[in-house]
This record gives structure tokens, C-alpha cells and sequence, in this order.
């Protein structure tokens, strides 16, 4: 486990009182809407279309996520498919009065782009992040 976020900063939220679960924690199925919602906005912005979550896959809870925390996801796109995208997620939280920066998360997010239908399209090829994607691995930070 690195000791930076990887990525860039996709969402930042607080964790609120009313996303917690039975034992006080906050519910991990809040925590998993907010990976989905980030690697969204990369995904859509990468693809420059509408697109939808076809799959999640590697999910690992390493800590709890407490109200009050300051959730942040970070994403890059990992893999350009024709119609997908690979985007892994991690989640960091600064804690609540301490300010403690944990990693609490991680997975790894399959998004397809679609049209106004829902039907799949291929991700639009040439962009500057195609380019880093193929000669360096890396995504530059988005404009």
C-alpha cells in the first residue's frame, strides 16, 4: 500500500450521519456509490460520452470510514478498451479532529461508453489522454 493517493482527486465529500451502518460506521455500500460516481466523471470525461458501470471487481475494505471524515476518491484510467474503460479507485480519508490521511479503499471500476439509447460506442481515440495512455501509462491531469 502507497503512502500517496494514486490518481486524480475524482470526488470529496464528508461523511455524514445518515451513511452509517447498524454499528456507527458509515455503510460501505455509501462508500462504493462514491467510487462509481467518481470513476464516472473520469470515464465520461476520458470518453467524452455518456457512460454506464459495467462491472466492479477487486474490492477491499482496509479500515472503516467514520462520520465526520473527509472522503476523498482518486481514479486514473488504467486501459482503453473499444467501448470500456479500466479505472482503478482508491479511497483516502482524513479523519475527523485528528487529521489522520488513511487509504481506506480500493477497486477497480469496468465503464462502457453508450449512446442515447444505452447501446455501446467506441471511446473516441486521439485525445491527449489516448496519447499518455499509449506511449507512458500515465493520464495527465485533465484540463
Amino acid at each position: 500500500m502507497g503512502d500517496r493517493p494514486k490518481g486524480e482527486l475524482v470526488i470529496q465529500t464528508i461523511a455524514m450521519p445518515g451513511d452509517t451502518n447498524p454499528n456507527g460506521d458509515i455503510f460501505g455500500g455509501w462508500v462504493t456509490s462514491q467510487m462509481d460516481l467518481g470513476s464516472g466523471i473520469l470515464a465520461a470525461k476520458t470518453a467524452q460520452a455518456r457512460v454506464v458501470t459495467a462491472a466492479m471487481e477487486g474490492m477491499s475494505f482496509l479500515q472503516p470510514v467514520r462520520v465526520g471524515d473527509t472522503v476523498r476518491c482518486y481514479a486514473h484510467v488504467e486501459k482503453i478498451g473499444r467501448t470500456s474503460m479500466t479505472i482503478p479507485v482508491e479511497v483516502w480519508v482524513t479523519r475527523y479532529m485528528t487529521g489522520e490521511e488513511l487509504r481506506v479503499t480500493h477497486g477497480v471500476f469496468t465503464l462502457v461508453a453508450v449512446d442515447e439509447s444505452g447501446k455501446p460506442i467506441p471511446v473516441k481515440r486521439g485525445s491527449a489522454v489516448e496519447w499518455a495512455l499509449d506511449f507512458d501509462g500515465h493520464r495527465p491531469p485533465l484540463q
